[in-house]
């Protein structure tokens, strides 16, 4: 065994960069904010390993189920965390974890019934811990669904100073008999758009390149246009759809009322509404259906970014798309309307190879 040398202080933890008293202190603010995320399923474990939630029948749980079937999603926030570390701004991009989960899940038609988060930083900070995860308790609370727990690791020499990463994952549940996949599509289905609340969680690698490279811009400016911050107008967070399209899928008979849903992410409405439909049918959008966020359009100008390549890479203000029938429009933007959800008409199914393309 090597020598320790004379005078040579002897290795900690600390000293190799993660101090366990700040770890700990960080903790002990993480179960208070998860206990405003506990539903009636969730079962008791003090310090456990792990988490527990039921799913068996009983009469205090909201919904039971006879032949259920769990439904999982997994995702992370992107490059959208450097613009949060820039505005030192670190309490919505939790509910952007979240909603990239929940909303992929809830394309199923699944309720979404636990999340588990994982945040990786460079050095203990129990004030950065504690406003990323009470951003993660917020999505949950929107979304309807228990924190169950989650994992804070503290790598110095993995993350540089200022870095840091939240990714995390959702499990939900649908009865086998209501799974909505998209199958049921059929010619003549109307597709709805629902309104985005912004940029939301993707893209923000083109984002970041036109604001900050292109037009050099910072991130405490006045944007006029936008009447806010720069910080503030790019971390504006996802829009959570559950509790809205869980009220228009509450309908007790009959089939649901939706055919098929796509979550707007990566790849706009052409490429996610595309993933549901069948292979003999198609749809165009029609992009006079709504206008267009001004978010987007000064984006584009200050990034010289073309109009094709803005659809291509970002939802353009619709976040999420339904599919239904010409007989259930009306009821089912009535329903989405209580939830101040704007929704627009965007274009009908029709017969053909499965496409999406764009009109107008």
């Amino acid at each position: 065994m090597p020598k320790t040398k004379k005078n040579e202080q002897p290795l900690t933890y600390k000293s190799a960069g993660l101090d366990l008293n700040l770890y700990d202190e960080a903790m002990a603010r993480l179960p208070a904010l998860m206990q405003q995320t506990r539903t009636p399923r969730v079962m008791d474990l003090p310090g456990g390993f792990a988490g527990l939630f039921r799913l068996g029948k009983s009469r205090k749980f909201d919904r039971n189920y006879s032949d259920p079937v769990l439904v999982s999603g997994t995702d992370g926030v992107g490059t959208k965390l450097k613009v949060a570390a820039l505005a030192e701004s670190y309490e919505t991009v939790g509910i952007d974890l979240v909603a990239m989960s929940v909303n992929d899940c809830l394309c199923l038609g699944a309720e979404p019934l636990f999340f588990l988060d994982y945040l990786a930083i460079p050095k203990d900070d129990p004030d950065q811990v504690a406003r990323l995860v009470a951003g993660v308790c917020s999505g949950c609370e929107q979304a309807g669904c228990a924190l169950l727990g989650g994992e804070t690791a503290v790598m110095p020499d993995l993350y540089a100073p200022g870095d840091f990463d939240l990714a995390g994952f959702c499990v939900g549940v649908v009865e086998r008999k209501r799974i909505i996949n998209g199958s049921r599509i059929k010619p003549g289905d109307v597709v709805l758009g629902l309104a985005s609340a912004g940029l939301h969680s993707n893209g923000f690698s083109l984002v970041r390149k036109a604001v900050f490279e292109r037009a050099r811009l910072k991130i405490d400016d006045e944007v006029a246009d936008l009447g806010q911050t720069v910080g503030q107008a790019l971390l504006v967070p996802t829009r959570i759809y559950v509790k809205p399209i869980l009220d228009v899928l509450s309908k007790k008979r009959g089939k649901p009322l939706i055919r098929g849903m796509a979550h707007i992410t990566g790849g706009g409405i052409a490429d996610n509404l595309e993933r549901v439909l069948p292979a003999f049918c198609r749809v165009n959008i029609d992009r006079s259906a709504w206008s267009t966020p001004v978010i987007f359009s000064w984006l584009a100008k200050i990034g010289h970014i073309d109009r094709e390549e803005m659809f291509r890479v970002f939802n353009m203000g619709i976040g999420f798309t339904v599919v239904v029938r010409p007989r259930d429009v009306a009821d089912v933007q009535s329903r989405l309307a209580d939830h101040a959800i704007a929704t627009w008409v965007l274009g009908t199914v029709e017969a053909g190879q499965r496409e999406v393309k764009y009109v107008n």
